[in-house]
């Protein structure tokens, strides 16, 4: 790459010194060999960080890979946020690999999202190959295979993994409008359908609970009852009953109800202090897309309500990998984007990193783009008018650079990308175009045999394998209007007595008790009334979602 080619024609400046600690960090110390380019020896100085880092590559300048200029990303920098981008087939998912590795390694739980079903052999070693020992040679990487404690999951139970599931009052009514793809009126509505069934302490686990209580507040009786809040439109219940019902008839039912998944399970390390590395296994659901990019979303407001803060750590809690990303903005409510954009701006705080994984940067709305500090762009394409707007809008969204961008992306090997992070200070380091080491572990998915074997060996299994189907909404509701039905029934008058025969009441017990009050005092209404009573004025605390805190 020459001088014209990268737009590099102004007479380079002398590298500065950097210091680390009471150290200066010259030139050598940086190059560690043969002298480098003044150009390639500035952008290699912005990245000696002096902290603990994640090595991504060596840099790529002038046609040359220079294994003495190391690309890094500084630990504590993780939780700045981060984006992983490129078309497809250009080695994002390798990137992800290698990142989640080097985490793991320092202890730092990650959570992957694997929509493609080949990230489970993260858990075993890579198998040594030529192109793999020629990488790691090129980019002076020690390479010897190892792979990753991991736990995996599968969305609803469908797949390999440890089913994931969430309650639909934990859920909450935001983003259940965005997989059922409500508008913003049938929104708000079953925002407040959510807000009488947490005052009424009436559960909503599943979705036949949340069906039971929208039919009974459109019936006469319900009504009334909403009549202090808020009406509910008839027409307005009978599209979002609509839209749950083709929602079931999909087959979305397993991913809602009990036992919940409990978010806290993705913070956990190994005995031997390594981060655990969480799976998701999405093959499954590929073709719901609304559905699992929502559920990721659930995972990561789920985590923002419960953990504290704490400010600037020296590594992360969690870093959080959402796959897909395009697909949680497209058809998105107003409320829902400025919710992402609050929920990833302010779990920063919590120690909780979230990296976006798309295909370029214009998937990822404008105020959600800017919070994201590290950037790992793949190669783009630029067969089509749109591509080439989308690559001069991903050019735009770099640091000014020594680099033609616009002519590097197009020219990216697999395996290659431009690169630039949070440095210790919290500055953006320069651009660089880096060769990416290989990772460590199995770059593709893990046999069947092994990965079974793995989910029935977890901790996990015995706690979540099973659905389990407790009283709540549905249940409470049909036993009233049984008890309510029964007491019609039995109340209502018999028959007339024949013309001048008086009713025989003679022998009746004065304290026999009418239908309605053996009916009040039953079990079934006794229950229902503790139930109701207990959570009047008690509404569940809800998250900028909409989602229900829980008692970890």
């Amino acid at each position: 790459m020459s001088e014209r080619d990268t737009g590099a024609g102004t007479p380079p400046t002398a590298a500065p010194e950097r210091v680390s600690g009471e150290t200066a960090v010259g030139p050598e110390a940086v190059s560690g060999g043969a002298a480098l380019p003044a150009e390639a020896l500035r952008i290699a100085a912005g990245y000696a960080f002096a902290g603990p880092a994640l090595d991504l590559g060596a840099l790529l300048w002038d046609g040359r890979c220079l294994p003495d200029a190391q690309i890094r990303v500084p630990l504590p920098m993780l939780n700045r946020h981060g984006l992983v981008a490129g078309a497809t087939g250009t080695g994002k998912t390798n990137t992800l690999q290698l990142i989640a590795e080097q985490l793991s390694a320092q202890g730092v739980p990650v959570f992957l999202a694997d929509v493609k079903g080949d990230m489970s052999g993260i858990s075993a070693p890579g198998v040594p190959q030529e192109k793999v020992g020629a990488r790691a040679q090129e980019v002076h990487q020690s390479w010897t295979p190892a792979g990753c404690p991991a736990e995996f999951l599968a969305l609803g139970g469908l797949g390999h993994g440890i089913p994931v599931r969430a309650t639909v009052t934990s859920f909450g009514p935001v983003l259940l409008s965005k997989v059922l793809q409500l508008n913003q009126t049938q929104e708000q509505s079953l925002g407040l359908i959510f807000h009488y069934a947490d005052q009424k302490g009436l559960e909503l686990f599943d979705l036949k609970d949340l069906r039971a209580v929208v039919a009974f507040l459109s019936s006469d009786e319900g009504k009334q009852e909403l009549k202090g809040i808020g009406g509910l439109s008839t027409a307005t219940a009978r599209v979002i009953l609509r839209s749950l019902t083709a929602f079931e008839a999909q087959g979305m039912s397993p991913f809602f109800g009990e036992p919940e998944f409990d978010t806290g399970e993705l913070l956990r390390t190994a005995p031997d202090g390594r981060g655990l590395v969480s799976v998701l296994e999405l093959p499954e659901v590929q073709d719901r897309p609304q559905l699992f990019s929502t559920f990721l979303m659930w995972m990561l407001a789920d985590l923002f309500h419960d953990l504290p803060e704490v400010g600037d750590a020296d590594k992360p809690k969690l870093v959080f990998f959402f796959d897909e990303a395009h697909l949680l903005f497209t058809g998105a409510s107003k409320a829902f984007l400025e919710s992402v954009t609050q929920t990833v701006r302010l779990i920063r705080s919590k120690g909780v990193g979230v990296f976006f994984v798309t295909q370029t940067p214009k998937d990822v709305p404008a105020d959600v783009l800017a919070q994201l500090g590290n950037r790992v762009q793949h190669a783009l394409r630029a067969f089509t008018p749109d591509d080439q707007k989308a690559l001069k809008a991903t050019v735009k969204t770099f640091p000014n650079s020594g680099y033609d961008l616009e002519e590097v992306f197009t020219a990216l090997g697999i395996g290659e990308a431009v690169v630039t992070v949070m440095s210790e200070k919290g500055a953006p380091t320069p651009v660089a175009v880096t060769r990416l080491r290989a990772p460590r572990s199995l770059m593709g998915p893990l046999d069947t045999a092994a990965l079974d074997g793995a989910v029935r060996e977890s901790s996990l299994y015995g706690r979540y394998a099973q659905a389990v189907d407790r009283e709540s909404a549905y249940e409470k509701l049909t036993a009233r209007e049984a008890a309510r039905e029964r007491a019609a029934a039995e109340a209502a008058p018999s028959s007339p007595p024949p013309p001048g025969k008086a009713p025989a009441t003679k022998g009746r017990p004065k304290e026999e008790t009418s239908v309605v009050e053996q009916v009040v005092a039953s079990g079934v209404f006794k229950s229902l009334a503790r139930s109701v009573g207990t959570q009047i004025g008690r509404e569940i605390t809800r998250s900028l979602f909409g989602t229900a805190r829980r008692g970890r």
